[in-house]
């Protein structure tokens, strides 16, 4: 303790002291406490964990019943098939009476125990037994009976029995199930028995699945009515597709078929909730085939598939604007009326909805080869441009009344307020106007002018998409910014609308493109049309169409330019030299646009036209080069821009570069230097701006590269050159170049030089050194080189301090 502090204070740590020994203490004696328990606790002893069984006793009980069950109907069968006929009339009654009698009372007993799943199994043989026994009844008394009659007979009775016994053993859930599938064949077999043909039977078969439906719709039991759900649906689907096999041959004897078929299929998606959409989508099916089929007999072939989707346009109308006749569906049982009442009705009016449109869709692609044709048409040319001959038909014998189908189907859908519906409408009035002059046959001057029309009108549509839109509901609008009105989801749907009007404006304008090169006349005008409608685009219209359009318009002047030149009578060359006109103008475009995106479309599709005439010109070189120099004065005006300046500007002297070369190869020039000091000059003086820009940039990228274009191909000329004044001027200028590397200590001109320069000199002396070798006795160049050898390994360490202070002196120059 600290004796200094006053006597409160010590104590007061004091007590403090004495707190925290008692808490470490109480901690050491807690563990302790555990230490012990834990030596001297019992070794404990793995508790078995028991194994689960794989099958529930339940599972295995049944698997037993059902394999007893089996056995024993396995012999009542081979008893009934083999040894019937080794007894007498009374033993066979005898036996069969006994054993069927004790397999279907015995349930009753088996149920009073709580056996319910024996009794089950013992009530399936009983039913087995039962149909042996009426097996057995015909083989034996009733031979000459026709087979379909007594099996349609016999299935009858066995249907009352099962289900009386059903019906008094309430808790067995197999004889009412086995009852309704042997309802099903009374009434089919019956029919069959009686000479009935397949009208018949499909008649009998509507029957029982309408007995099959009130019998689901009157009892309670889940297994009875999911049988009687199946088996109606079953023998149902077999009168239907009955009914539409026979409509395609017989539509007179298949529509009362039909339109039963489509009453009860009608019935059930009214009654039975969950089947609402397909039954309903089944019955308007019945109901377009039934009526199609009617107007099919009374009309002629061509007008066979318009029938169908007439009826099927009508059943659409009906289903999606009449509300008012569908406000007859009642729930279901067991539902509320507020809730159930709407969602049926609704779901029958989807359904019939469905019906309708699957059919028209199917009458729409058979209405679609002519406008592939119209499409594709104009391309399959025979002729060559402007020859007069058209392209043969692609389709011939196809009925004309492929465009009532398009024209139906846009129209209906113009009535519908939705966006896919608009989305559409006007695709097919687009696929409309593009097979009218396949179907119809017009002549050559009517067909490029509809396409115009046609492509004018899109195009319209995909600058301005409110046309179309107009009328639809107010989308929703998107999560607000944080600053600024909320966004709605408009700006989409107008981009769709517009996207697709501007793919069928173009394509049209394509196609009229293509059928205007048969005629002279109709090229310039198609052209001219074209050039018109893209430049409208381009002006009004908004985002990457505007671009496209640009770029469209530049072509159309492309074309309009070629064809005149053609015209003209003009050879390929010229013709390329005409089409310069384009980016000249195309650069003028720019020019006014400045920054605004559709310039950089408008300048991109001129160079790609200055590329085409300079491929023209390629075949006469003059031409060529003339052509190369527009192009470069082209580039060189562009380049004045600040905004183009980077780019175009090398291009602008590759093409004077170019145009250069391409000079001096007409005049035949072969000297190196004519083709590279055009190159050099301009590089060192670029060079020259760099440096006084940038001080630290490097010699070799400043003038490395335009040193090298002239002096190296020279070098290599002046080593296989006889002549003196080449060698001597290259020597000449190697020395400048040298001395002004070493004036300013610039690494790339003095290493570049000193080369050259060496090399050079080396050249010219090697006559001389070779004469004076050879005149000299044979001992002596040995001699001189061992003498030189000898110097230098004399001198090694110096040489090596002279070598290190050059690379130095070198490596701090730039």
């Amino acid at each position: 303790m600290d004796p200094s502090l006053p006597p409160a204070e010590e104590l007061v740590l004091v007590d403090r002291e004495l707190a925290r020994l008692d808490v470490h203490r109480a901690q050491l004696l807690a563990r302790r406490d555990w230490l012990l328990r834990v030596l001297h606790a019992p070794v404990a002893t793995p508790v078995p964990v028991p194994v689960r069984p794989e099958a529930t006793p339940r599972s295995a009980q049944n698997v037993l019943l059902s394999l007893g069950g089996g056995l024993l109907a396995v012999a009542a069968v081979a008893f009934t098939l083999v040894s019937w006929g080794s007894m007498g009339i009374g033993g066979r009654a005898a036996v069969l009476g006994a054993v069927t009698s004790a397999a279907l009372l015995a349930p009753v007993a088996l149920l009073r125990k709580g056996l319910r799943s024996t009794a089950e199994s013992v009530a399936a043989l009983g039913l087995i037994l039962t149909l042996l026994d009426a097996y057995a009844l015909h083989r034996v008394a009733l031979a000459d009976t026709g087979a379909l009659s007594y099996t349609a007979t016999a299935a009858g009775v066995l249907a009352a029995v099962w289900g009386g016994y059903g019906a008094a053993l309430t808790r067995l859930r197999i004889p009412l199930p086995a009852a309704v599938v042997a309802a099903q064949l009374p009434l089919p077999l019956g029919t069959l028995a009686a000479g009935g043909g397949v009208l018949s039977f499909a008649w009998a078969a509507l029957a029982t699945a309408v007995l099959d439906l009130v019998v689901a719709r009157r009892t309670t039991p889940t297994p009875v009515r999911i049988t009687a759900f199946v088996t109606a649906g079953v023998l149902g689907g077999w009168a239907l597709l009955t009914g539409l096999a026979l409509s395609a041959g017989t539509p007179l004897r298949a529509t009362p078929l039909l339109l039963a078929c489509a009453a009860v299929l009608l019935y059930g998606a009214v009654r039975i909730a969950p089947t609402a959409l397909p039954a309903a989508a089944l019955a308007g099916l019945a109901l377009i085939a039934s009526a199609g089929g009617l107007l099919r007999s009374a009309l002629p072939e061509v007008w066979t598939v318009p029938g169908y989707a007439v009826c099927a346009v009508v059943l659409a109308g009906v289903a999606l604007g009449g509300r008012e006749v569908f406000a007859v569906v009642r729930p279901t049982a067991g539902s509320t009326e507020g809730s159930t009442a709407p969602s049926a009705a609704g779901a029958v009016r989807r359904g019939l909805g469905l019906a309708g449109g699957g059919v028209l869709g199917l009458a729409l692609v058979w209405a679609l080869p002519p406008v592939a044709a119209g499409l594709l048409g104009p391309l399959a040319r025979s002729g060559a441009p402007w020859s007069g001959a058209h392209a043969e038909p692609l389709l011939e014998g196809y009925p004309a009344t492929a465009p009532l189908v398009l024209l139906l189907a846009a129209a209906t859908l113009a009535t519908v307020p939705r966006l896919w519906a608009r989305c559409g409408t006007l695709a097919l009035t687009w696929a409309l106007l593009t097979a009218l002059p396949v179907s119809l046959g017009f002549p050559y001057a009517a067909t490029p002018t509809l396409l115009l029309l046609t492509a004018a009108g899109a195009l319209g549509v995909a600058v301005r998409p409110a046309l179309l839109t107009h009328g639809l509901p107010d989308p929703e609008p998107l999560a607000a910014p944080a600053t600024g009105p909320a966004p709605t989801r408009g700006a989409a749907p107008a981009e769709v609308v517009a996207w697709l009007a501007f793919a069928g404006g173009l394509a049209s304008a394509l196609g009229a493109v293509a059928l205007g090169l048969d005629v002279r006349a109709a090229t310039f005008a198609v052209l001219g049309v074209v050039l018109a409608l893209c430049a409208g685009v381009a002006v009004l219209g908004t985002g990457a169409r505007r671009l496209v359009a640009a770029c469209g318009a530049v072509l159309a002047a492309a074309g309009l330019v070629g064809a005149g030149a053609v015209a003209a009578h003009a050879g390929p060359a010229v013709t390329g030299l005409a089409l310069l006109a384009v980016p000249a103008g195309t650069a003028g475009v720019g020019a006014w646009l400045r920054r605004r995106p559709v310039a950089v479309a408008v300048e991109g599709a001129g160079a790609a036209v200055a590329l085409c005439a300079l491929g023209l010109t390629v075949g006469r070189p003059a031409m060529l080069a003339l052509a190369l120099a527009l192009a470069g004065v082209l580039a060189a005006a562009t380049a004045v821009r600040p905004e183009r300046r980077p780019v175009v500007s090398w291009a602008a002297a590759a093409l004077f570069l170019l145009a250069t070369w391409v000079r001096l190869a007409v005049w035949e020039v072969a000297t190196p230097e004519a083709y590279t000091l055009p190159v050099t000059v301009p590089a060192l003086a670029v060079g020259v701006l760099r440096r006084r820009r940038d001080p630290e940039a490097s010699s070799w990228t400043a003038y490395g590269p335009g040193l090298a274009v002239t002096l190296l191909p020279s070098l290599l000329a002046a080593w296989t050159d006889p002549e003196w004044a080449r060698p001597l001027l290259l020597g000449l200028g190697a020395l400048v170049v040298t001395l002004l590397g070493a004036r300013f200590r610039l690494q790339a001109l003095l290493v570049l030089g000193g080369v050259v320069l060496a090399l050079d000199g080396l050249h010219e002396l090697a006559p001389y050194v070779v004469q004076v070798v050879g005149a000299l006795p044979r001992w002596l160049p040995p001699a001189l080189a061992g003498l030189l050898l000898l110097a230098v390994g004399a001198t090694y360490e110096q040489r090596l301090r002279d070598a290190r202070r050059l690379r130095e002196r070198l490596g701090r120059m730039r």
